[in-house]
């Protein structure tokens, strides 16, 4: 609020303008970020990456504080790392628990969750010759370890999420990591009610619905047009 009647706070504006996020074309280490800005329901706008020119001139024009991305616009500063913007998103819609404990739990539950995201998500660029066994453990760690600690935890209290009884990141995350279990095998999900039943919950919120549905912000399964597209950007 303007310390002025009738005279606009430059700052309301900055605060006011979507949130602008800075990547390829494709899920990546973005999609985390997409997930959690659109089940807190905020609209955001996204500039595509698409040449290695494009990552060059976000390098040199000071944007990239580490020269990586993903980067966010948001609130009139330039974020980078991932797990800085989505703890600023978690902390500003009240996504990030009560308290301490809360936020302990869901931080403990959530690097859960990217130890298995991130296999998945390397899986696309891993060598060919490693790839069934690199999917057989991805398989035996979603069924053996990951998904097993996350349905006990819902089965021990009983509750509809995971950490006090409301909307957590930690909810949001787990689920996008459900879906991308499910893309790689259903069944894996066979013997997890309570977490498929957390699935459910989340994706009939009217945010998360929109966000899933055909034509919204949630970018498809990554293929090799895509891995190839990713390479010649950023030269890896």
């Amino acid at each position: 609020m303007s310390a002025f009647p009738g005279v606009e706070n430059p700052g309301d504006s900055i605060m006011a303008a979507k949130p602008m996020l800075h990547y390829f074309n494709g899920r990546g280490r973005m999609e985390p970020i997409r997930w959690l800005l659109a089940a807190a329901g905020v609209e955001f706008e996204e500039t595509f990456i698409d040449t290695p020119e494009d990552f060059e001139k976000l390098k040199n024009d000071g944007s990239l504080m580490f020269q990586q991305v993903p980067m966010v616009e948001i609130d009139g500063m330039k974020l980078v790392q991932s797990r800085a913007i989505l703890n600023y998103i978690a902390a500003k819609h009240n996504l990030y628990g009560r308290d301490i404990k809360e936020r302990a739990l869901i931080d403990m539950y959530i690097e859960g969750v990217a130890d298995l995201n991130e296999m998945i998500l390397l899986l696309p660029v891993s060598p060919p010759a490693e790839k069934d066994a690199k999917i057989t453990l991805i398989k035996d760690r979603t069924t053996n370890r990951y998904l097993p600690a996350f349905e006990k935890v819902l089965k021990s209290h009983g509750q509809d999420y995971l950490v006090g009884n409301r909307l957590s990141r930690a909810d949001i995350h787990l689920v996008e990591l459900l879906y991308l279990v499910e893309e790689l095998d259903p069944s894996l999900l066979a013997n997890f009610p309570l977490l498929k039943a957390l699935k459910a919950r989340i994706s009939n919120l009217p945010t998360v619905k929109k966000f899933l549905q055909p034509g919204g912000a949630r970018k498809p399964p990554v293929d090799e047009k895509s891995v190839e597209k990713s390479r010649k950007i950023f030269k890896f």
